[in-house]
């Protein structure tokens, strides 16, 4: 599941507001499924869309302790961009502290209107935002 977005108007001063782009809500493959390149062509169709759309990136979020899945990101050409930190509000992760979320790395491919590479960086995981500064 996928959309074409960007923050609300009334906050696009912010430093945090996001341009048009693509997102992938959520990506999921049934067990038997897997390994048969269906996550690659799922996210093709919204970068592809994306690129019609003339959006800047795809991004999506994902925990920080859900590495298959950030392996595959990466093997897509995905990067982190920035870590949300206690995005998710339940951190499922061995020996994680009480009533403490589990971060999630943002996400992000460039599209070809993102020619200057603003919307990616290098060491993303470094770069810390709180959910509240994330729309």
């Amino acid at each position: 599941m996928g959309k074409l977005e960007s923050s609300p108007a009334y906050l696009r001063h912010s430093p945090h507001s996001l341009p048009w782009h693509a997102h992938i809500t959520a990506l999921t493959i049934a067990p038997p499924a897997r390994r048969l390149g269906l996550a690659r062509i799922l996210s093709q169709s919204l970068e592809h869309a994306g690129d019609e759309s003339d959006a800047y990136f795809v991004d999506l979020y994902v925990r920080k302790s859900n590495e298959i899945a950030i392996g595959l990101y990466k093997g897509l050409g995905y990067s982190v961009f920035r870590r949300v930190l206690d995005y998710y509000s339940d951190d499922a992760t061995p020996g994680a502290e009480e009533g403490k979320g589990e971060d999630a790395y943002d996400m992000r491919k460039p599209l070809k209107r993102d020619k200057d590479r603003k919307h990616v960086r290098e060491n993303g995981e470094n770069f810390e935002v709180h959910p509240e500064d994330v729309w």
